[in-house]
């Protein structure tokens, strides 16, 4: 094992503060051969200055080659770089496009103007690199940071330094994300963009997450966690159906306002679609009048109308021009209650309630474990021992604890016991010893954490689940999935719109019991919260695996903690 000794001594001046790090640590590298690494920083931090820019984008257009409708179109807002900024939008609307534009990766019209740089997180490994050290490759990721910079960071963000001198395909999710964000802010005077940083990790990695980024300012996140996003950020840039949104607070504070706002703009609607019928039901009699004393102007029976004379015309050819101009002034107003209510519904978010028919199945108890003990072949220590819980019919079980606990391998076990579902998991090398039992005869709809298996065309993704194709398509729109990706294929899917085609198939699916692994991840916040009110409408029978700690708190009536 190797030996690591850290000392940080901070704190040993009154004007400065001058930390001095001694970082030893002996090992083996990956060519196998011995050496011996010693670092001794000397970090002196000025004292804090404001410094503050301002990030302007003006007409921002932008379209991917091939692509028809504009990706982002006449964007413009201004921020300023000291900002802890939230960016939030449905799947699809261009949040991670937007950070790529900033980072200059594309072309595009209209302008960028900012005086910073910018730095992006995840950093890209390529294929050769997975079995090179992180220490290796900060180089590559952030060139002309040192390395005591990031052992700093990693000291922050609660990191063993060791990770750095491991093989970065051998660290864990959380330890990768983790090892990128120490490197990201290792260098100063940089904005950074952040995409998604939670995806796949467990809770306490993201409570770790969490409080690091609330430390730090300057930057942009994109996220769909409504708990970070409510302890992390203190401005929100909103990418809106139609609009921009940029605003003071976080997530919590724009949805109240959001929904304040969007409340006033029905009543506005409906008070102008009252005018509009008013007026258009007054200029309708007002020309009826105007076309039948038109007609009346010229000629008339003296029998019928014995009391007319020639010289009634002059009168009629007044009272039908009044009328003519007031059917135009009707008009005018019409014009005007239509613009005055255009624009008024742009931005709300009223999504469809979905909907989901679960199967009522005739016993109590669906699966049920006892003693249950979980290992892979060739594991030297079990994935856990003894757990004993049930899934009752009604109950919604959400299991919790960290990424290598067995949360999966519960899903896969259980799903391996259930022999009469052909469903895509791989089980073939999990050893299950205890009591697992689960109901002969349950309909099982699953909804992995994988994606990779989905390509080609909606329409014959729909023909292999056997899923009635109209249906799934109107799913996929209540889920805000747009029209032109029907005609798209599944591998140039984002993820969180492949998500939502799984998601949609589950839903599409009748069954006594729902066992989702992990399905929110990169699924847009609107979404989540569609999917928290059709669970607590339709109360299905669920299994699943989630880190969302607000959707936890929504929709579990019971957790099981792992670890």
């Amino acid at each position: 094992m190797p030996n690591q000794i850290i000392v940080f001594i901070p704190d040993l001046s009154l004007d400065n503060t001058v930390l001095f790090g001694i970082y030893i640590r002996s090992g083996y590298a990956m060519n196998l051969l011995r050496y011996e690494a010693v670092f001794l920083c000397l970090y002196i931090r000025k004292p804090e200055v404001m410094t503050m820019a301002q990030i302007a984008v003006n007409d921002l257009t932008f379209t991917y080659e091939g692509g028809i409708d504009a990706v982002l179109e006449n964007v413009t807002f201004h921020i300023d770089t000291n900002w802890k900024l939230g960016l939030i939008g449905r799947n699809g609307k261009g949040k991670t496009t937007l950070l790529h534009l900033l980072m200059g990766k594309y072309e595009y019209r209209g302008n960028i103007s900012s005086s910073t740089r910018f730095d992006y997180f995840p950093y890209k490994v390529a294929d050769n690199e997975w079995n090179r050290c992180a220490y290796e490759l900060v180089s590559v990721w952030k060139p002309g940071v040192e390395t005591w910079q990031v052992l700093i960071q990693m000291n922050q963000i609660r990191m063993d330094p060791e990770c750095l001198y491991r093989p970065f395909g051998t660290l864990s999710h959380g330890e990768r994300t983790r090892v990128m964000l120490a490197v990201l802010f290792a260098a100063e005077d940089e904005f950074l963009l952040i995409d998604e940083p939670t995806n796949h990790l467990d809770t306490p990695a993201r409570v770790i997450v969490k409080e690091y980024l609330k430390s730090k300012k300057g930057f942009i996140l994109v996220s769909h966690d409504r708990d970070l996003l409510d302890a992390v950020c203190d401005h929100v840039l909103v990418l809106n159906r139609k609009t921009i949104d940029v605003q003071a607070g976080n997530f919590t504070s724009w949805w109240e306002n959001k929904e304040r706002r969007d409340a006033f703009a029905k009543v506005e609607n409906e008070k102008h679609l009252k005018a509009i019928g008013k007026l258009k039901a007054a200029a309708d009699r007002s020309a009826r009048w105007a076309e039948k004393g038109e007609n009346r102007k010229i000629g008339f029976d003296p029998v019928k109308e014995n009391d007319r004379s020639i010289a009634t015309r002059s009168y009629i050819g007044a009272k039908t021009k009044k009328m003519q101009a007031r059917v135009k002034s009707y008009e005018k107003r019409i014009d005007r209650e239509i613009k005055e209510k255009e624009g008024l519904l742009q931005d709300i978010e009223d999504p469809v309630d979905l909907k989901v028919k679960p199967l009522l199945f005739h016993k109590d108890i669906l699966i049920n474990a006892r003693d249950l003990t979980l290992s892979y072949e060739g594991m030297e220590e079990p994935l856990f021992q003894e757990l004993c819980f049930q899934v009752r019919r009604g109950d919604r079980v959400v299991l919790s604890g960290e990424n290598g606990s067995g949360k999966s391998s519960i899903i896969k076990a259980a799903l391996q016991r259930a022999a009469d579902n052909d469903l895509p998991v791989d089980s073939s090398k999990l050893v299950i010893k205890g009591n697992l039992e689960v109901a002969s005869g349950l309909i099982i709809s699953y909804v992995s954490q994988d994606t990779s298996f989905l390509s080609g065309s909606l329409r014959k993704y729909c023909e292999e689940q056997g899923l009635e194709e109209s249906v799934f398509f109107a799913i996929l729109r209540q889920l805000d999935l747009g029209r032109e990706q029907f005609f798209k294929k599944m591998e140039d899917f984002s993820e969180g719109q492949k998500k939502k085609v799984l998601i949609a198939a589950s839903l599409l699916t009748p069954a006594h019991l729902y066992i989702w692994d992990e399905p929110l991840n990169y699924i847009d916040v609107f979404s989540r919260m569609q999917i928290e009110k059709l669970i607590l409408a339709f109360s299905p029978t669920m299994l699943l695996v989630e880190h969302d700690v607000r959707f936890q708190e929504k929709i579990a009536t019971k957790s099981i903690r792992l670890g």
